[in-house]
């Protein structure tokens, strides 16, 4: 209802216009939470002030997707946002867990948030490898559903050590990138 489809006017999908009170909710794993850096300095604080919107930091290090499926319906219900800012999965390729499931337990998600009239933005996290990039099943998942899509921002940062805290997670100016990087596609997506 609030996603156009790409076939018009070849844009892109399109999200609804924030209000300067609308939430955006950034739900997901320590790459939300801001693991390797202050919570200042993490990508949803960075991104609150870059969008002068209310943006709710609500990542749970260590979080596997069918453990974010069992916990969004409250955050939805809590923080009642306009806009769901998707970023997990990570924790479940370091398990093991098969891409079906992955894929399964966010399709879930979206549908949880999408039912709640809820827009979503699906972030694509970089398979643990050394060349991984992001795992082919976000951007599948985005097609599939017509959801505005960040899948090279994360790779990108975690690619360059000056960006990195550790192996997995940024540093302040990593999630610095992370947040200017979802700032200018909310703006492209007409978020802002």
């Amino acid at each position: 209802m609030f996603l156009a489809l790409a076939a018009c006017g070849g844009k892109g999908p399109a999200l609804p216009k924030l209000a300067s009170g609308d939430v955006i909710l950034a739900f997901g794993d320590s790459l939300t939470y801001g693991t390797g850096a202050l919570e200042a300095e993490s990508y949803p604080a960075v991104l609150a002030r870059l969008t002068a919107r209310p943006v709710l930091r609500a990542g749970v290090p260590g979080e596997v997707t069918a453990q974010g499926l069992a916990r969004l319906p409250a955050a939805l219900e809590e923080h009642k946002p306009k806009l769901l800012l998707l970023c997990l999965g990570g924790n479940d390729m370091l398990r093991k867990v098969d891409d079906a499931t992955i894929k399964s337990n966010l399709r879930q998600m979206i549908g949880i948030a999408r039912n709640r009239g809820v827009a979503v933005v699906l972030i694509g996290v970089p398979r643990p490898a050394l060349f991984g990039g992001s795992a082919k099943l976000y951007s599948e998942l985005a097609g599939e559903l017509g959801l505005v899509y960040e899948g090279a921002v994360l790779n990108d940062v975690l690619r360059k050590p000056d960006l990195k805290a550790d192996p997995i997670h940024p540093n302040a100016q990593g999630y610095r990138a992370v947040a200017e990087a979802v700032a200018a596609l909310l703006k492209k997506s007409g978020a802002l």
